[in-house]
């Protein structure tokens, strides 16, 4: 057995005789009788309190100990009192993904987990805990494919704390606790009449934001931080190479996502939308940090920008210009009194991406290529997403057929008298 069993109430002394006698101590009938201690992997000592009549147990709790220790399985139960709350803070703090990424995660946790999870210590959290608070998350945030990705931060800090040796176990990742549901259903992409639709009930200055969408693929973050500089009309090719992002609150230019700078083609009506656009409303200088808030000023000529000047911010953009525009296109409808729009996640500037897709596919073009003008780091996703829009192979084998047999139709000795 690893370490001892001392008793608080008893302590052994040499009677007159020299022999040794049990005698009581001044700790006798009150407090905790039991402390089980051993040396830990570092070194130092450990211990926990049992009371009267449970020596048996503290004994077994060192056995564990010791076979924790021989398979490599030991947790330091004083690392298990942390609290969720501590802990998810020191993890935070530790994350080496981009800064918008980490701010995104931080946002997550700190609003929607440590109110629920935080003063419970690590080791204490059981599978019903998990469960009431994914209960306690639905109501507030209806939204499952978000509580899904909550779920995911706040399983990956349990799973940090296994590696730590701070618990043996995560609470999340058991049979009894499900993961909210992925989205459901496939991308429904915009017809045309919807594209154009809200094209024209948005703002006059915005409204190229929709052909550099619908007709390029680029994100919002992307229309929003595109330089005139980057556009070749006399080539017909765009050069997605910044973006504006919102990071804790501040509004900094970026590269693209998974910073995947790329080239995509520029179709004439496109650049002829464009070229009005820029005659209309010039494009004009904008200075902001280049990736974080407090990073290097950087300044670009915009091709948009708000009303009284100045970067658009995707919050302001999104209320005021995008539902708007939804509403007058019978998209969504319109919100009852002072109330807001309708959540539309859907229908975002993304739906305009999903509309450039289908054309494209609708056209023939190629996965790979695809990709590569979306700026998906793998055709892998490309094709998950998108390949229900892909003309069926069923068509395509029963066009190839017709085809050899129309070419045959006017020959004497066609298949159709290979008969019998």
């Amino acid at each position: 057995m690893a370490g001892h069993v001392q008793d608080r109430w008893y302590k052994t002394t040499s009677s007159a005789d020299g022999k040794p006698a049990r005698v009581r101590t001044e700790r006798y009938g009150t407090g905790m009788r039991y402390r089980a201690r051993y040396v830990g992997p570092d070194g130092t000592e450990k211990s926990r309190s049992f009371p009267d009549r449970q020596k048996r147990r503290a004994e077994t709790w060192l056995t564990e100990i010791e076979a924790d220790m021989s398979r490599g399985q030991y947790v330091d139960p004083r690392a298990g009192r942390t609290t969720f709350k501590q802990y998810a803070e020191k993890w935070l703090d530790s994350l080496t993904t981009d800064l918008n990424t980490r701010s995104s995660v931080e946002t997550q946790i700190r609003r929607h987990a440590i109110p629920y999870l935080g003063p419970r210590p690590l080791d204490s959290f059981q599978p019903s805990h998990i469960r009431e608070w994914l209960a306690q998350l639905e109501p507030a945030l209806p939204n499952s494919s978000y509580r899904r990705v909550i779920f995911g931060s706040v399983s990956a800090i349990f799973t940090a704390a296994i590696d730590d040796g701070v618990i043996a176990k995560n609470p999340c990742a058991v049979r009894s606790v499900t993961a909210p549901a992925p989205a459901k259903g496939r991308v429904q992409p915009w017809t045309a009449g919807q594209v154009f639709a809200v094209r024209e009930a948005l703002p006059n200055r915005y409204q190229a934001m929709a052909d550099l969408g619908g007709g390029c693929g680029l994100r919002q973050g992307e229309i929003f931080g595109l330089p005139l500089d980057e556009v070749d009309f006399g080539t017909g090719w765009l050069h997605v190479a910044y973006q504006i992002k919102v990071i804790r609150g501040r509004l900094v230019f970026a590269p693209p996502k998974r910073e995947k700078e790329r080239d995509v083609p520029l179709p004439d009506r496109v650049a002829g939308a464009l070229g009005e656009h820029v005659e209309s409303f010039p494009p004009a200088e904008v200075t902001l940090p280049w990736r974080t808030p407090d990073g290097p000023l950087l300044t670009k000529r915009l091709l948009f920008t708000r009303d009284q000047g100045g970067p658009v911010r995707r919050s302001d953009f999104n209320v005021y210009a995008w539902k708007p525009a939804l509403v007058v296109a019978g998209i969504i409808p319109p919100p009852n009194g002072s109330e807001r729009h309708q959540a539309a996640r859907e229908h975002g500037m993304h739906a305009l991406r999903h509309f450039y897709a289908s054309v494209l596919l609708d056209a023939g073009e190629n996965i790979k290529a695809l990709s590569q003008h979306l700026g998906h780091g793998d055709p892998g996703f490309t094709l998950r997403v998108y390949t229900h829009l892909m003309p069926s192979s069923e068509g395509r084998t029963r066009r190839a057929v017709d085809k050899v047999y129309e070419a045959t139709d006017t020959q004497p000795d066609g298949p159709q008298t290979a008969r019998g």
